[in-house]
């Protein structure tokens, strides 16, 4: 890896990667096999995308070849191969075809390593299997997709049991494929962590300022490409405009944003915005590489709303970097001297280079979670205030799976607003508590909730801004807000 470091804004980003970790839900369909008599030596067909000559046998090399082609053809249903489970007379040669009736790309991994290469949606290409000689497992390798399912399973019927192989692993934790042992990489200490951030500049966390306008129109650029973790650790990151969050919209209640969401992408990607009230079926639809679409939708409430990738598997673009924030302002909102975003996010970090280890993320325990992207960035980079000033911070949770107790420590909330509503307001409790009574320590938000936090330091220094779940702080959700005279 380059010791070289970006000077300008930073850009993250992400792209294919290993294949997923987990199988999921098998779904056994009817399969139509068609027996050919075959004469003479068969040999591999050139694959789509790997041409490589089959095998003699898959599975027991002792198994005698029938001279029959067993053929199957398997299409997408959601995240799922139909068929999902294929039974072969030990002896027959495989021959399967994969249509891509899915709304996106897929592909078809034998454990041999044999591939039909990725598929458009609607595309079809045939992988020859070999001689099977005993069980067989196939999968999609796009990131994900094998996590929620996307199984095959072959059956040889009729073949002589065989020990089972020792399993060996993926960089994703998968068995069946040669790699790493389960987890991909080992998580980055914290001093690594916070060193990788003092070398690089930080995500703006400064609340844009509102425009004159009520129409507000923007440009969304998928990305993929790699961002560095630590001084010897990348992770590919998918993105919006090459920042992990996008970027920051700020509007009032009865604005309209209009949205251009263009796939630079490997693969395909959409847009889900929070903010706005409309059938999903055509602006949060999946696009390919080089497709765009408009999204366009009025805001009619405030609040701090979750933008995200709603591609499935969701939990997966959105762990890999393709989520953001809308503000949108309650009509009555006070104006302050200070007025920063804070997004908490989670890494789950696969091989270096690679993006989210799938099984990391389903099992929700993260090897790093970030303010804004990048562990420990505020406190390298501190955000700023004067003694007397009222700050505000908009706290937005994007996960995409624990929640956030956000705190400043040494410091107490007189107004509390989340998801829709005051708890306190100018140290006056919704319950109604006497005025200057009433405060709060934390903001409470789940994953995709958001809202706002003001306070007043009273005295200079450097307070922290924090996950109260302090290990989820100490992997990185930690900032700092240095006060001043």
């Amino acid at each position: 890896m380059s010791d070289e470091r970006p000077t300008g804004p930073r850009a993250l980003p992400g792209r294919e990667g290993s294949p997923v970790s987990r199988a999921g839900m098998a779904v056994v369909g009817v399969v139509v096999v068609v027996a050919l008599a075959v004469t003479g030596l068969l040999v591999r067909p050139a694959l789509a995308a790997a041409g490589s000559p089959a095998p003699a046998t898959t599975g027991t090399p002792s198994v005698t070849p029938t001279g029959h082609t067993t053929e199957v053809t398997v299409k997408v249903v959601g995240m799922a191969f139909m068929p999902s489970s294929i039974d072969v007379p030990a002896g027959d040669r495989l021959r399967i075809t994969l249509e891509n009736t899915g709304d996106q790309r897929h592909d078809l991994v034998l454990a041999d390593g044999a591939t039909t290469g990725v598929l458009a949606p609607g595309a079809r290409a045939t992988v020859d299997a070999g001689v099977i000689g005993g069980d067989l497992e196939g999968w999609c390798s796009l990131p994900g997709h094998r996590q929620m399912g996307m199984v095959i399973h072959v059956h040889a019927v009729g073949a002589t049991a065989a020990p089972a192989p020792t399993p060996t692993s993926s960089g994703d934790g998968m068995p069946g494929m040669a790699g790493g042992a389960p987890g991909s990489s080992s998580a980055p200490t914290m001093a690594e962590l916070q060193q990788e951030a003092a070398v690089l500049p930080a995500y703006p966390a400064e609340l844009p300022p509102l425009e004159a306008t009520t129409e507000h129109s923007y440009t969304f650029h998928v990305t993929e490409a790699p961002d560095p973790v630590t001084g010897a650790l990348t992770r590919q990151v998918w993105t919006y405009n090459g920042t992990s969050p996008g970027p920051i919209l700020h509007g009032r209640i009865g604005d309209t944003f209009h949205v251009t969401l263009v796939n630079d992408g490997t693969m395909g990607h959409s847009i889900d915005f929070h903010a706005g009230e409309l059938a999903p079926d055509q602006p949060m639809r999946t696009i390919e590489p080089g497709q765009s679409l408009d999204y366009t939708f009025t805001a009619s409430r405030a609040g701090i709303w979750m933008y995200h990738c709603s591609t499935m598997p969701m939990s997966n673009h959105i762990a890999n970097g393709m989520f953001g924030a809308v503000v949108i302002e309650p009509a009555d909102l006070e104006p302050v001297e200070r007025q920063y975003v804070v997004v908490q996010s989670e890494e789950y970090l696969g091989a270096d280079g690679q993006p989210a280890d799938p099984a990391k993320i389903a099992a929700m325990v993260p090897d790093v979670v970030t303010f804004n992207g990048r562990a420990f960035q505020y406190d390298a980079h501190h955000l700023t205030a004067t003694v007397g000033q009222r700050v505000r911070f908009w706290v937005l949770d994007a996960g995409p799976n624990l929640a956030l107790s956000f705190h400043v420590v040494g410091a107490q909330f007189d107004t509390v607003w989340s998801e829709g509503s005051y708890s306190v307001r100018d140290g006056v409790a919704a319950s109604g508590a006497a005025s200057g009574a009433a405060g709060a320590q934390v903001l409470p938000l789940l994953a995709a909730q958001g809202g706002f936090v003001e306070l007043v330091p009273k005295e200079a220094g450097h307070y922290a801004f924090v996950d109260h779940a302090m290990s989820l702080a100490e992997k990185g959700a930690h900032g700092v807000l240095e006060v001043t005279p």
